[in-house]
This record gives C-alpha cells, structure tokens and sequence, in this order.
C-alpha cells in the first residue's frame, strides 16, 4: 500500500488528462504589449541609439561613444563639451580656439559680425546720399 505522501506526488507528477473533449480548441494568446516609439538615429553615425548609450546635447541625440571633439576627437560628457552653431567641442580646444583670434566667428573660420555691419553702413550712406 502507497503512503499518503506517494501518491499526492505521483497525482501531481501525472496530471489526469481529460478524455471528455476530443476537439482542438484554438489556443487564445495574450495580447503581447509592445511600445510604438520611433527608433532614435544618432547625430554622428546616424545609426540606431538604444536607451543605454543615448545622450542629450542641444537636443541632438548621440551614442555616448559618438559624441566626441570635432577639433581632436576626444570623447566628449554634458560637463565637458562646450557647442557653438551646431558643433562640439572639448572646452580646452573651445577656448583655444575662441582666444586664438578673439571672436567666435573669426576662430572658427567664420566672417566676422562686423564686417556684415561696415557693408550694411556703407550702403546705408550710399543710399542717403
């Protein structure tokens, strides 16, 4: 005779199968919840950022292997870049750059504001005259 204990596990073991319903009932999934969020492109590379290596600048999104120096390359963090029109740079190589020639424009290679403003005075003058 089975003691007690060996027979709730061989029933536990050994599930009864219903023999009463012969046909196939279609099996009802779960509805599976899924996020529709659009796929976030790097800045840089322009390839796909995942939640874990996304970072935020100017609100540009970048890989956080991808947001680098644009003078040396140097990988760059919120605390240490510095942004002027749309580019990155390492602080050092910011104020290089910005004290090399003493203005923005003139440092990156840009004209400088005044010059647009000597042309607009002289037609200025030569429209009143």
């Amino acid at each position: 005779m089975a003691s007690l204990n060996e027979t709730i596990i061989s029933k536990a073991c050994h599930p009864v199968l219903d023999t009463r319903s012969t046909e196939e009932k279609p099996v009802q999934r779960s509805k599976s919840f899924s996020f529709k969020t659009q796929k976030e492109v790097c800045s840089s590379c322009e390839k796909t950022v995942y939640p874990m290596e996304r970072l935020v600048a100017n609100n540009l999104v970048f890989h956080s292997a991808c947001f680098c120096c644009k003078h040396c390359n140097a990988k760059l963090s919120l605390g240490t870049f510095a942004a002027l029109q749309g580019e990155f740079y390492c602080k050092p190589h910011f104020q290089q750059l910005f004290k090399s020639k003493g203005n923005y424009d003139e440092g990156f290679g840009r004209k400088q504001h005044k010059e647009l403003w000597a042309s607009k005075e002289t037609d200025n003058i030569t429209k009143t005259a």
